[in-house]
């Protein structure tokens, strides 16, 4: 597995958007965001949807911190009020319980998609109920380190373009990010960096 951000990538990037060398001459080069594949991380990021990294990370921090192990079952383990008490919603709750049953009744196999192309690895994901494109794109980034995913559901990402590009018509930032293939998810690390750095977080 190569990563997303190397220098390589970074100089054909250049070539086809002069937008990413105005990023990297302002912020540097991105950091190669990366997590562990499996079903810690999966929930993670099901409990980013939709919220602040940092209360996503508070709220997930406080849930492993209250049972032994994150794992499917102790999580199935949890009532509805303990679920409440670590800050988790009882709609995520129901999505990190939908997912732990996939995992236990072997209906998804997180092991296994790793060996499978992009749409195949889609079609696994969002077979599970609260698993959509943005979840499976930041899954499919983050932990599978692919190389051609644009996120066009980050609102980070797209506040980015249109402040960078004056494009704001969602199927008009789509067309422009064919520009960039084969290398789309080392544009939006570009411009999560941008966002980050420029707000100092």
């Amino acid at each position: 597995m190569n990563d997303i951000v190397n220098d390589e990538d970074i100089r054909t990037l250049f070539t086809k958007d002069k937008t990413f060398e105005h990023i990297h001459h302002l912020y540097g080069t991105p950091p190669n965001w990366s997590r562990p594949q499996g079903f810690v991380s999966l929930s993670k990021t099901i409990l980013e949807q939709q919220v602040s990294l940092a209360s996503a990370n508070a709220h997930f921090q406080k849930l492993n911190g209250y049972i032994k192990e994150f794992t499917p079952s102790e999580i199935l383990s949890l009532s509805d009020e303990e679920m409440k008490a670590c800050q988790i919603s009882r709609q995520k709750a129901k999505y990190l319980r939908e997912l732990s049953t996939a995992i236990l009744e072997r209906k998804l196999n997180l092991d296994e998609l790793s060996n499978l192309d992009e749409a195949d690895v889609r079609t696994r994901l969002m077979a599970i109920k609260g698993i959509g494109t943005w979840t499976s794109d930041i899954y499919l980034m983050f932990c599978l380190q692919a190389k051609d995913i644009f996120p066009l559901g980050d609102i980070a990402v797209i506040n980015t373009v249109k402040e960078l590009t004056d494009i704001h018509n969602r199927e008009e930032i789509y067309k422009l990010s064919e520009k960039w293939k084969p290398l789309r998810s080392l544009a939006a690390y570009f411009f999560w960096h941008y966002y980050l750095c420029k707000r100092r977080r």
